[in-house]
């Protein structure tokens, strides 16, 4: 149906705006989109109503849409004035497939491999919500289009239901947030995808991974550290520079040796556990690292902190027998069902991305070790009880993986962390460890990041809790507000008094009530209101994010609130 309704958007396009060419125009998860060359014609969402009320009369009509297949000489004559469609078909040839249209009612023809409904009348609700740029196939080097986004659904209920989500997601954009409440930015003089995280975020991150690293060294794991950038050949080890090369730098030339920022920590967490022999006393060993990776995402991907090309992640990898292999997948699923928790995230479930059967050469290995990582990961699950459901041609090239799913209040899904099986790199680096029996054996390789990009996680959690974060995560968890000049030496005092608590005063010389919407709007969760009768009876009045007045409180009643909503990690 959205992809019938984005033909009736071209239909309706090219009977609006002659001469214009239309590139392309799929349905997406949530609607459908549509990239054409305006050729000179302007065309904004001021043009939207218009569109639509021609969309809505095509649809009316309720016009027969039927496939037809065609030859290619045929097709190149019925698109000759079109070198998008030219080029498509270029491609369906080199494939070895089939060229086909369809047609709605006697003046429309697109080249398109379907489905579609029967008629435009099957076509519900539907609305056009936006227009943007968009580069030919994605690369920036090819002819920068114009994009319409829209959506459709069965009902207007469900129609309605969506659109009050997008105005909701607007409201929590974390871009849009992220300048408000200073947590980064993105500069252009430093390039696309590599943002700078300012001192309130950076306090975001580092408070989680403080408590991330608390968790892990009670479970065995040994940080390591290691550098920016490989050989080349290390790369062509692990397979990343066949398989993986997209999104892989270009090399650089150090004294005449190709060298790669990295994108993944694996070959070196693999070199650090190949650097001595190994026992199996020592196993399962666990290197984890908070490392900076680097991945060349194409420029129309990116998407503030949620897809950047340098992120930093709380990565780690476990070498372990193959018969502990259950315990530690087990053990790594509790852990990221541990972080869940505290992060106040309830909705979520996992997700066992397995390899493409019809993709093969996409991957690393044979089919008897892909089958053999895929049953392993899914019997952990299912013994577990973990509710799963499964994703073909999700894996990663080396095996398969467990992807963490979480739902935000809008109900919009996010992948936080992963958790992947890996029988290929032990065998690609020849890794082995001594067993009881004094025979050499290879280890199974466990990836695993729990909370994945910490740039990706801060932006999903502002967008989460609409920049209002939990106590233990806030970046100022008080904001002391002294009502005159004469009460700032109290509010001093009271600062010092509340350690181990992230406090600022705002000192400026502004009405109470200012001070006050402010701090609300910055999100601060508790302010501490001083004037006369606080200063006289050495007492707070507490005043709780969301206009919440909680009355007067001693110091130390107030001291125990926060300590312990911290320790639960309560989301308030």
């Amino acid at each position: 149906m959205r992809h019938s309704a984005e033909h009736v958007l071209h239909q309706a396009m090219e009977k609006l705006y002659p001469g214009l060419l239309a590139a392309m125009g799929p349905a997406t998860a949530e609607g459908f989109y549509f990239d054409f060359d305006p050729r000179g014609q302007k065309i904004s969402e001021t043009d939207f109503p218009k569109i639509e009320a021609e969309m809505r009369q095509i649809i009316k009509a309720d016009l027969p849409i039927v496939r037809r297949e065609i030859s290619f000489s045929e097709a190149q004559k019925l698109f000759k004035h079109n070198p998008y469609k030219l080029e498509w078909l270029n491609n369906i040839k080199k494939k070895g497939e089939k060229a086909i249209v369809y047609a709605t009612g006697k003046d429309f023809i697109d080249l398109c491999a379907g489905p579609h409904v029967t008629s435009t009348g099957k076509i519900g609700p539907f609305k056009l919500l936006s227009i943007a740029g968009a580069y030919w196939h994605g690369d920036e080097k090819k002819p920068m289009l114009t994009r319409i986004y829209g959506t459709c659904f069965a009902t207007q209920k469900e129609l309605k239901h969506y659109l009050w989500q997008q105005e909701e997601a607007k409201k929590r954009d974390h871009r849009l947030l992220g300048q408000k409440l200073e947590l980064f930015f993105i500069s252009n003089a430093v390039g696309q995808g590599l943002p700078i995280i300012l001192p309130k975020g950076a306090t975001i991150i580092r408070i989680i991974q403080q408590y991330n690293r608390q968790l892990q060294e009670s479970l065995g794991y040994q940080e390591i550290m290691t550098p920016h950038v490989g050989l080349k050949s290390l790369w062509q080890t692990s397979g990343h520079w066949q398989l993986y090369r997209e999104l892989m730098y270009e090399p650089m030339k150090i004294e005449n040796k190709d060298y790669l920022l990295k994108p993944m920590n694996c070959p070196f967490h693999i070199l650090a556990y190949k650097h001595k022999t190994r026992s199996y006393k020592e196993l399962p060993l666990k290197f984890a690292e908070y490392a900076s990776v680097y991945r060349l995402e194409k420029s129309g991907e990116l998407n503030g902190l949620l897809r950047v090309r340098g992120l930093m992640q709380d990565d780690a990898h476990i070498f372990c027998e193959e018969k502990d292999l259950k315990s530690v997948i087990w053990e790594v699923i509790d852990l990221c069902q541990t972080h869940y928790r505290h992060l106040g995230i309830k909705d979520y479930q996992m997700r066992l991305s397995l390899r493409d059967p019809q993709k093969k050469k996409k991957y690393l290995g044979d089919d008897q070790l892909w089958l053999l990582a895929e049953q392993a990961l899914e019997k952990a699950l299912k013994e577990k009880k973990i509710n799963y459901y499964l994703a073909a041609g999700e894996a990663a090239f080396y095996g398969p993986k467990i992807d963490p799913i979480v739902k935000d209040s809008l109900g919009r899904e996010w992948q936080i962390g992963t958790v992947q099986l890996d029988f290929m790199l032990p065998e690609r680096f020849q890794l082995g460890y001594i067993d009881q029996s004094g025979k050499e054996k290879k280890p199974v390789l466990v990836h695993r990041a729990p909370l994945g990009s910490f740039e990706r996680l801060l932006g999903i959690l502002t967008e989460y809790y609409g920049g209002a974060f939990p106590l233990w995560l806030a970046p100022i968890q008080v904001r002391i507000i002294p009502i005159a000049e004469r009460h700032l030496t109290f509010a001093k005092s009271l600062k010092t008094k509340l350690t181990n608590l992230r406090v600022d005063i705002d000192e400026r010389n502004e009405t109470m009530q200012k001070k006050i919407k402010e701090a609300e709007e910055q999100k601060i969760p508790y302010m501490l209101i001083i004037g006369d009768r606080e200063v006289s009876q050495q007492k707070l009045a507490v005043r709780q994010r969301g206009e919440k007045n909680l009355g007067e409180m001693s110091v130390n009643q107030f001291f125990r609130r926060l300590k312990l909503e911290i320790e639960e990690k309560l989301v308030i």
